[in-house]
């Protein structure tokens, strides 16, 4: 993520291979945000927005990547995704599903202190781009519930 975004962010996978729920809130004081916008000739403020949209990015194996805003989700919408996924990571009830409305679908493999995972994303309509499905490898269990609570407090 570059210097010039924050903002809520969850990662799940690896630096090769993730998908993420980002609501990127860009700096207008930002250097790099002042250039792209001179760019495209607006306003460093305008080019940066308000910061309330979110969106949904992927890498896969580090080369393929896309992602695709989410003008309509809320961060309500986006709290209630990581409370059921933290439920879930209790590894309780074996493999589980849980869904980010219909743009994105988590699987989840629990195998020991790990879980591996299959992300379905299905572009909203209008989208260009066709559903895909990513095979995300194992992840710690331990580290992604920290990183779930980290993004539900960053979004108080």
């Amino acid at each position: 993520m570059s210097t010039a975004m924050g903002g809520p962010a969850l990662f799940i996978g690896t630096d090769e291979t993730y998908v993420a729920l980002v609501r990127p809130r860009l700096d207008p004081a930002d250097p790099e945000v002042r250039e792209a916008a001179e760019q495209a000739g607006v306003s460093p403020e305008e080019f940066a927005g308000p910061g309330t949209v979110w969106a949904l990015m992927w890498e896969q194996d580090g080369v393929d990547g896309g992602g695709f805003e989410l003008p309509a989700l809320r961060d309500a919408e986006a709290e209630d995704f990581a409370d059921r996924l933290l439920a879930e990571l209790s590894f309780e009830s074996g493999p589980f599903t849980v869904e980010a409305g219909e743009v994105l679908r988590i699987q989840a493999y629990p195998g020991g202190e790990a879980c591996r995972f299959v992300s379905v994303i299905t572009p909203p309509e209008g989208e260009e781009q066709a559903p895909l499905t990513l095979d995300i490898p194992d992840v710690d269990a331990d580290v992604l519930r920290a990183d779930l609570e980290d993004f539900r407090r960053s979004l108080a």
